[in-house]
């Protein structure tokens, strides 16, 4: 089958497209036959190697996956040949960036039959990023208040949306570009953070502020006083601390998004109910991978790009 994969970490230019043989899975494993991957910000991370995730070479990027179950492992119950899936592949093993990948069958739940399959490998680690960061660590619950910071962002949507579904007045920073698109998700209030500093834009305080973007961190410590006494400063940028306020309560915690297959499933049932949206900007057949990773190296990815093997 055909693949992209790495022989060792480096620039876009390691990425290889080539040969490889078709996998076999295990007990507990299945075949996906893929119908799309999704390029997220860690494949360019865990390529260069300054992501510190334990890949074994050579290594297929693209843990977020979708496609048809292609064949099933001893022990595997609820999944058939031909069913259609998506999932949130372990990180450290080989992706979706080919014609066939191997997962476990914990990873995988029944794709959503409102969208095309292949844009549905946009969803995973991006939508679960955004519930655990608002929920499971910022512990956010109806009618409280949240300030996200990057809300452009391909996350950044996804938590405006699940949190304004959930009760919760919605504060957002976008850029001028992107201010469209964030009050379609359910933003109550935007500041134009090219024009306006939040500090003064936001008048009432938050009971959890997410943060998307790389901010300076004396940016980011002081965003701080925007959260009220108790509350929490949530962050996915692992890369620079998050800032906290031990002398107010205020809890300070950086997120690294986890495999959660009920949530997944939660996750999929909202695209059907037409709840949440699965925004993809970009289809790129496979051969075109490097050229891809060569955009993220430069700073040039946008929005959510998917990736067909042909």
């Amino acid at each position: 089958m055909t693949a992209v994969r790495f022989h060792e970490t480096g620039g876009p230019e390691v990425l290889q497209h080539e040969q490889i043989a078709l996998p076999v899975p295990a007990a507990g494993q299945v075949r996906v036959r893929v119908a799309a991957s999704a390029f997220n910000a860690a494949d360019d991370g865990m390529r260069a190697g300054f992501l510190p995730i334990p890949v074994q070479l050579p290594h297929v990027p693209g843990y977020d996956v979708s496609g048809t179950v292609d064949a099933l492992g001893d022990g595997v119950d609820g999944l058939h040949v031909g069913d259609a899936v998506i999932g949130f592949l372990p990180m450290e093993r080989d992706g979706g960036a080919a014609q066939h990948v191997l997962a476990p069958a914990e990873a995988l739940v029944p794709a959503p039959t409102s969208i095309p399959l292949p844009d549905a490998a946009g969803l995973p680690s991006v939508a679960l990023t955004a519930w655990q960061a608002l929920f499971d660590e910022g512990a956010l619950q109806a009618g409280q208040r949240v300030l996200v910071v990057g809300a452009g962002g391909v996350v950044g949507k996804y938590a405006v949306a699940l949190a304004k579904r959930a009760g919760v007045h919605v504060v957002a920073t976008a850029s001028p570009r992107s201010t469209d698109a964030v009050r379609a998700a359910g933003a109550d209030q935007i500041v134009d953070h090219t024009r306006t500093d939040p500090l003064s834009a936001v008048d009432e305080q938050v009971d959890v502020l997410l943060n998307l973007a790389p901010l300076d961190p004396e940016e980011f410590a002081a965003l701080v006083a925007l959260v009220r006494d108790g509350g929490a400063v949530v962050s996915t940028t692992a890369f620079m601390p998050t800032p906290g306020d031990e002398t107010r309560g205020v809890r300070a915690v950086t997120v690294f998004v986890r495999p959660n297959r009920e949530r997944l499933a939660e996750l999929v049932s909202l695209v059907d109910a037409g709840d949440l949206r699965v925004e993809v900007t970009r289809r790129i057949a496979l051969a075109d991978l490097p050229a891809l990773h060569a955009e993220a190296a430069a700073g040039r990815i946008p929005g959510k790009v998917v990736v067909l093997p042909g």
